[in-house]
C-alpha cells in the first residue's frame, strides 16, 4: 500500500553520491577502506570511545559485543522483552540465554528493578536499550552493573546524537552497537557500528572484527604479514556503504536538529490529547537529551490503537505499531525465560502508535500528520499548527 505520508523516508542528506563516486573511482570497495576509516574516526570522537568498528548491522556490533564481554554457553543476559529480536539473537549467538524483564512505564526502557531481581549466579551481563533514542536511567544500571560483577552492553541503535546529563549514548556501557539502517538517523541502508569503551577489550575486538586475524596490525605495517589468531567473522563493512553514511555523518547535527524540532511539535501539539485522557505522550527524563528517533502516542488498549493506525492509513499517513515482546515470541519462549511481572511490556505493545518522522517531513506533512490523529480520536480541531 502507497502512503502519501509513509512512516519513514530515507534520504540523502548532503553528498552522499560523490562519496560514493569517489568510492567507484578509488577501486576499493570492500571493508576497511577510506570512507570506513572516516567514519570509525568520526563516531570515535563523537563517543569518546576507545576504538570504533563499521559493522554491516547493530546486529553484527551486538554478537560482537556478547562474544568479547565473555558471554559464553551456560551464561545468562538480563535484557528487556520490549527490544528487537538482534538484542536476544546476539546473546543466543554466543551460546548463552536471554532473561527478559520488563520495563519502566515512563520510558519504555529497562526496569532497573526487574533487571535487579533478575540477577543470578549465571548472569554475565545486562544488555539495555535506549528506546526511541531516550536514554536508560543509566545511574542506576551503573549502579547494578558494579555491585554485580557484570559488563553492560549497550543496544545503541536508535541513538546517534542522544545523551545522559550531555554524554553520549553508547559511552557507558562496555560497549555498545548502533545502527546505520534505513529506519535510523543516520543510515546507508544496512549497516553498524562495534563501540568499545574498555580499552582492554580493543586488541581483541579488532581480532574478531577481521576474520580472527591480525590483518589490522599488519595494514598498519605493525607484523610481516597477517595469520589467524582466534575467534572472528567478516563483520566488515563495505566501502560504498561506508561512502554514503560519510555524507549523512557530515550532516549530522543537522538531521538530528530537524529531527528534535518534529519531535517536539508532535508533543507540543499533542497536548491537549493528554490532557483529555485520550492519549499518553512520551515522558523525557531529566538529564537525558533525545536524538528525534521516533515518535510515540499510547493509546487505551489494542482495539484503540488498531483503529487508530486504520484510519490514519485511510488518510494516507502511514503510522505502526511496534515490537512483539520477545517473551511471548515463539523463539522467546522456546530460547529465553522470564523473571518477574512483564504486564507493562504486555500493555505498551498493545497501546503504542509510532507516528512519520524523518529528516525533510516539513511543515505541510507535519501538519496533516497532526489533523489526521485529531480527526481519527474524533478530538476536534486542534490549534493551527503556525510555527514548527
Amino acid at each position: 500500500m502507497s502512503f502519501a505520508i509513509p512512516f519513514n523516508q530515507p534520504r540523502t542528506a548532503g553528498d552522499e553520491a560523490r562519496h560514493v563516486s569517489a568510492a567507484v573511482a578509488g577501486a576499493h570497495l570492500a571493508g576497511n577502506g577510506t570512507f570506513s576509516r572516516r567514519c570509525t574516526a568520526w563516531l570515535t570522537r563523537q563517543t569518546g570511545s576507545a576504538a570504533s568498528f563499521m559493522t554491516p548491522s547493530c546486529s553484527a556490533a551486538l554478537e560482537m559485543a556478547a562474544r568479547l564481554a565473555g558471554v559464553r554457553e551456560g551464561d545468562e543476559v538480563i535484557m528487556p522483552s520490549f527490544t528487537f529480536v538482534s538484542t536476544a539473537t546476539a546473546v543466543l549467538r554466543a551460546g548463552a540465554t536471554p532473561v527478559f524483564v520488563d520495563v519502566d512505564p515512563e520510558t519504555l526502557n529497562i526496569d532497573p528493578a526487574a533487571a535487579a531481581a533478575a540477577v543470578g549466579p549465571r548472569t554475565r551481563a545486562l544488555s539495555i536499550v535506549h528506546y526511541g533514542g531516550i536514554a536508560c536511567d543509566l545511574d542506576a544500571i551503573g549502579a547494578l552493573a558494579r555491585d554485580a560483577g557484570l559488563a553492560i552492553i549497550e543496544d545503541a541503535a536508535h541513538s546517534i546524537g542522544a545523551t545522559w546529563h550531555g554524554r553520549p549514548l553508547g559511552s557507558f556501557g562496555t560497549m555498545a552497537g548502533l545502527s546505520f539502517h534505513e529506519t535510523k538517523n543516520l543510515q546507508c541502508g544496512e549497516g553498524g557500528a562495534l563501540l568499545v569503551n574498555d580499552p582492554e577489550l580493543v586488541a581483541d575486538a579488532e581480532i574478531m572484527h577481521d576474520r580472527g586475524t591480525n590483518r589490522a596490525r599488519f595494514a598498519r605495517g605493525e607484523v610481516g604479514g597477517y595469520t589467524w589468531l582466534g575467534e572472528g567473522s567478516n563483520h566488515l563493512l563495505g566501502e560504498l556503504a561506508a561512502a554514503y553514511l560519510w555524507g549523512q555523518f557530515e550532516q549530522a547535527d543537522a538531521v538530528t536538529a530537524d529531527r528534535r524540532s518534529t519531535w517536539w511539535a508532535y508533543w507540543d501539539w499533542f497536548s491537549e490529547l493528554e490532557s483529555l485522557g485520550v492519549a499518553r505522550r512520551p515522558i523525557v527524563p531529566d538529564g537525558a537529551e533525545h536524538n528525534g528517533h521516533l515518535f510515540y502516542l499510547l493509546l487505551e488498549g489494542r482495539a484503540q490503537r488498531d483503529a487508530l493506525i486504520s484510519a490514519l492509513a485511510a488518510a494516507g499517513v502511514q503510522a505502526v505499531f511496534h515490537y512483539q515482546p520477545l517473551h511471548s515470541s515463539p523463539g522467546g519462549q522456546r530460547l529465553g525465560r522470564v523473571c518477574g511481572d512483564l504486564s507493562i511490556t504486555d500493555a505498551v505493545a498493545d497501546e503504542i502508535v509510532r507516528l512519520p518522522l524523518w529528516a525533510g517531513l516539513g511543515h505541510e506533512r507535519l501538519a496533516r500528520v497532526i489533523d489526521a490523529v485529531y480527526a481519527a480520536l474524533g478530538v476536534g480541531a486542534r490549534r493551527p499548527l503556525a510555527a514548527v
